[in-house]
């Protein structure tokens, strides 16, 4: 085998050597390295680019540990917990600025994205692709989608921002910022489209693609954003009726005949995919233990929303527990104690920890309940949402959550149904949307009386706690700063009416050097 080896290698080096006096050797002539130009050629080119894609939207939250916990902290339901220095602004909002480090990820992330989006649209409409028109069509329904989903979370948190509608080839130095309703009105070109050409679920190559039901949930959001709550109600109709769908309404999977309830079923690892029974899933970004390529490396959610209860002398870390939590984030005392009524089954033990006992058999107090007070209840002890519990003996830690994320299902359909319908005058209508929800969890029933923006907010922190992006949310519905005043004391004194939108990262500014960028009020 050695000789074989060096024969070969003594070949190749002939071979250069006999070759590199001639100009045409220095020639470029990619054959074995990836390149747009060499690789989105045919069917096997585009499936690793719209991977590559789907890997960078999954990196979203990536950089500082607690980058994710930005999402929620300093809103309406959390405040922080054990913080790093990322997530230290989001809730003492005076410390905002355009060097914020999390600002600066959102961005980065986000015309990475774009950018990966581009290339596949570009190659596809190249015509220099072996792609039959069937395929050219999927393969652009999918990447704008992803180009779509990036410029509604980019516009949101900063308002107008560049259009970037071609791939980037070179440096550019001249970017303007597009008014927000050119950009709304391209996200929703994008969508359309998506909308239009995507398969639905029956259809699909593989579960984890993206499918024409996502692109209608994400089209009825911006609709609400541009104003268009009769085209939003339209959307969100689609992905109700169709009958691939449904509201996870009785036991199911892996955990079924153990104690628990329909809600909290959806939450167990093995559970969450469609194909594990999760009817009530539209989109879920899958994740696995021990895959290749098989998880986000910055994916906290374990450690932002179980509390570091292994810091109690007397706990050891559990499964049944969530498996072992840092504490990032702590939901505010309105979130713990005021928002669920008793009979919600959102406010059931199995999805909400509020009682913890001492499971240290060495220790003195042992089966006692565990109560503390002062710091220890902001990171160490606290009522949890139950939906990022995850453990494995291989990673007892918990560095990464490995755990599948439910980004889309129909939950939040009715809920977008809902804020449509009152959009328009009709209350009645998004009475019944919200309990369709109501229903399913046991909940009292509203009336038409009962419903304004504030009260569907309410309802979303109910249905959609450590899911939604919370901060998203509020941003685009303009009460980001009225909910943290009323809601969250330690971050009321600090937040201004300017934080509805965040800075645009200064070095962005710095290096847009033939021409303007400029930045957001107050910043």
């Amino acid at each position: 085998m050695k000789k074989l080896v060096f024969y070969i290698y003594a070949l190749v080096l002939f071979s250069v050597l006999s070759t590199g006096c001639k100009k045409s050797f220095l020639d470029e002539n990619l054959k074995s390295a990836y390149a747009p130009e060499n690789t989105l050629v045919d069917p096997l080119g585009f499936e690793a680019a719209i991977a590559g894609l789907q890997n960078t939207v999954r990196d979203q939250y990536e950089g500082d540990q607690g980058i994710i916990a930005t999402m929620a902290s300093g809103t309406d339901i959390a405040r922080n917990g054990q913080a790093t220095s990322a997530m230290v602004p989001y809730e003492s909002y005076g410390q905002l600025n355009s060097q914020d480090v999390a600002s600066a990820g959102f961005w980065r992330w986000g015309y990475k994205t774009i950018n990966s989006a581009n290339q596949i649209i570009d190659a596809v409409e190249s015509g220099k692709t072996s792609l039959t028109p069937a395929q050219k069509t999927g393969y652009i329904a999918e990447a704008k989608f992803f180009r779509a989903y990036a410029y509604n979370f980019m516009s949101s948190l900063y308002g107008g921002i560049p259009l970037l509608k071609h791939s980037l080839t070179a440096p550019k130095t001249d970017f303007v910022r597009a008014p927000a309703d050119s950009v709304l009105n391209f996200i929703i070109t994008d969508l359309t489209y998506a909308a239009a050409n995507l398969p639905d679920f029956a259809k699909l190559t593989a579960q984890g693609r993206i499918n024409k039901s996502a692109a209608s949930q994400l089209l009825a959001l911006v609709y609400l954003r541009a104003n268009k709550p009769d085209l939003a109600e339209a959307e969100a109709k689609k992905v109700i009726a169709n009958g691939a769908l449904r509201l996870i309404k009785t036991r199911y999977g892996i955990k079924k005949d153990q104690p628990g309830d329909p809600f909290s079923d959806m939450f167990i690892y093995g559970n969450m995919r469609r194909n594990q029974g999760n009817a009530e899933a539209i989109w879920v970004i899958e994740q696995n233990y021990n895959v290749p390529g098989g998880f986000s490396p910055t994916d906290q959610r374990r450690r932002c929303w179980v509390p570091f209860y292994v810091n109690i002398p007397g706990m050891l870390i559990a499964d049944s527990l969530g498996g072992r939590g840092i504490g990032r984030i702590r939901p505010t005392n309105w979130w713990t104690y005021n928002l669920y009524k008793k009979n919600d089954m959102r406010n059931s033990p199995y999805n909400i920890h509020r009682k913890f006992y001492y499971n240290d058999p060495a220790s003195p107090k042992y089966g006692q309940q565990v109560v503390v007070t002062g710091f220890d209840t902001i990171q160490n002890i606290y009522a949890h949402t139950t939906k990022w519990n995850y453990y494995t003996d291989q990673e007892p830690f918990g560095t990464i959550t490995y755990k599948d994320r439910i980004q889309m299902r129909l939950g939040e359909t009715y809920l977008l149904l809902a804020e449509a319908q009152f959009q328009q005058g009709k209350l009645a209508e998004a009475a019944a949307s919200i309990n369709q929800l109501r229903t399913r969890a046991n909940a009292d029933q509203v009336q038409a009386s009962d419903i304004s923006l504030d009260f569907i907010l309410d309802e979303r922190a109910r249905e959609l706690a450590a899911e939604e992006d919370r901060r998203v949310t509020l941003m685009r519905t303009g009460t980001l700063f009225n909910r943290a005043q009323k809601y969250n004391p330690t971050s009321a004194g600090s937040i201004k009416p300017y934080n509805q939108l965040l800075p645009i990262p200064q070095a962005e500014i710095d290096l847009n050097k033939d021409a303007k960028l400029d930045q957001n009020t107050g910043y």
